[in-house]
């Protein structure tokens, strides 16, 4: 149909005239609301972005000639990182008189995948670069999976902390309900812990 004719519908219509094919042997164009179609277009484009799962990479860097506790502490990040459900990047950087030594810093990246290896796998084995000898080790878990453990860890902790409350309170009521003697005793009680949380 001739571009004036499909114009003169379109206004008809109260639509927009929406060219789909260019490339086509004739063009193909398409009647519709095309701030409709630009917004259900957004809404799926936001959809696609909620349900996608951003792995980040988080670095951390050790020397070969690391203290045990550094070491022990530096793979209690490497845990955490990784019951997170991100992936972690282990980079052992050497200096002078090391660089000859790679076997050191090999040794050290094996111990580390071994003390973590029930949170995670080595996806991508050590290797010299340079100055620094890098090995990647990815999490088990999803980071969806890791948020929802996390969630109900949470959950579980609010819980234990209300049912806790419930019981101390059930007891002053106890104590109230008791008489004079019992609410002298709880009024001691309760300064004798203030006494020790004030020294």
């Amino acid at each position: 149909m001739p571009t004036d004719q499909a114009l003169k519908l379109a206004v008809e219509a109260d639509l927009d005239l929406v060219e789909i094919a260019p490339q086509g042997r004739p063009p193909v164009c398409k009647l519709m609301d095309y701030g409709k179609f630009k917004y259900e277009n957004a809404q799926k484009a936001r959809e696609s972005r909620r349900n996608q799962t951003n792995v980040i990479i988080k670095e951390m860097k050790l020397r070969p000639k690391i203290d045990k506790h550094d070491y022990e502490t530096k793979k209690g990040h490497v845990v955490r990182f990784l019951g997170a459900g991100d992936k972690v990047k282990i980079t052992i950087m050497f200096r002078g008189r090391e660089q000859h030594r790679p076997e050191l810093g090999f040794r050290l990246l094996q111990k580390l995948a071994e003390d973590v290896q029930e949170l995670g796998f080595v996806e991508s084995s050590p290797k010299q670069d340079g100055r620094n000898m890098t090995m990647v080790i990815g999490p088990h878990k999803k980071k969806a999976d890791a948020k929802l453990d996390a969630d109900a860890a949470r959950a579980s902790k609010e819980q234990a902390r209300a049912d806790r409350k419930a019981e101390e309170d059930a007891e002053r009521e106890a104590a109230h309900a008791a008489g004079p003697v019992a609410q002298k005793k709880e009024r001691r009680r309760s300064e004798n812990l203030d006494a020790d949380i004030d020294v």
